[in-house]
């Protein structure tokens, strides 16, 4: 699920940035004569009303060292006064950029869960750095407060719960086709099983298979929020899925090459067509993947 909602929050990332700064411009003294650690924690206080939450609020001097302990709902994460933060990105980001910044999620020290962090540098009127006022929020929770429909929320688990409900559905399919394929030919002796009935056993388990693989990667990718996709930005889903249905086909052409030549030779012009189908299939799979491996090698210059 950690997948998932990283994916979310590169999509929303201006977004919460944005608001995040909003915020703390519209709260935190900046730029002005007497601006103080008071004065800041008073503006902390008015983003806390808006914002219930956060992790933590806290004030870095100008060297990255916190100057007292972090301003927090939970008691335990009163900590951090004199803690040297200036290998921090949160820090020298906001130092160089001379603005209001946003990390990437990282582990927290406080929950040990994902997190970012909002700082913005406060300065006096001499335009002189004097203090880095910094938020924490957890990843969950700025994907919730900016992306409503995340994950974590009611919609995202009802969704989840659909596609849960829709890959069992597909799995029972499977297995359905699964037990017919291999019933075909168990049930008979060796010496009662002819050639069409294990062409056509082959097709039903390959197709199962086919099933089978896009229930696992509707499963992974919508229910457990794994990456369904390759380096070249390819469906995994699509390109199995479609490779499967392509061998079904195939074999179901050869098939019918050895029907008609036994039985109806005018007839094999159909088999034709097929095998014309599944070179097309085969061509217009292969330009996509193509595609799709030149479309990230301009990416990449």
């Amino acid at each position: 699920m950690l997948i998932k909602e990283i994916q979310e929050f590169s999509d929303i990332r201006y977004k919460a940035r944005a608001y995040l700064c909003y915020l703390f411009d519209r709260n935190i003294p900046n730029n002005l004569p007497g601006v103080s650690v008071n004065l800041i924690n008073e503006g902390f206080d008015k983003i806390a009303h808006e914002i219930e939450c956060f992790e933590a609020f806290y004030i870095l001097d100008k060297n990255g060292i916190q100057v007292e302990n972090n301003v927090s709902l939970d008691t335990k994460n009163m900590i951090g006064k004199d803690s040297n933060r200036s290998n921090k990105a949160y820090y020298y980001r906001a130092v160089r950029e001379k603005r209001c910044v946003l990390t990437d999620p990282y582990p927290s020290s406080l929950t040990n869960g994902l997190c970012v962090t909002a700082s913005m540098p406060v300065y006096d009127d001499k335009d002189e750095l004097k203090y880095i006022a910094c938020m924490d929020i957890s990843l969950t929770d700025i994907l919730k407060l900016v992306h409503p429909s995340s994950v974590d929320s009611i919609f995202g688990k009802f969704t989840k719960f659909v596609y849960s409900m829709f890959s069992l559905a597909l799995f029972v399919v499977a297995i359905v086709l699964f037990i017919q394929g291999v019933k075909s030919f168990v049930l008979k002796g060796l010496d009662n099983i002819n050639i069409s009935e294990v062409f056509e056993s082959t097709i039903v388990l390959t197709l199962a298979l086919a099933i089978f693989d896009l229930v696992k990667a509707i499963f992974e990718a919508e229910v457990l929020g794994k990456s369904n996709h390759d380096n070249n930005g390819a469906s995994k889903t699509m390109v199995r899925f479609i490779g499967s249905i392509i061998i079904a086909l195939a074999i179901e052409s050869l098939m019918l090459v050895f029907k008609f030549a036994i039985t109806n030779p005018s007839g094999i012009i159909y088999a034709i067509y097929l095998i014309g189908g599944v070179a097309i299939l085969m061509i217009s799979l292969s330009i996509y993947i193509l595609s799709l491996k030149r479309g990230k090698v301009d990416r990449d210059y």
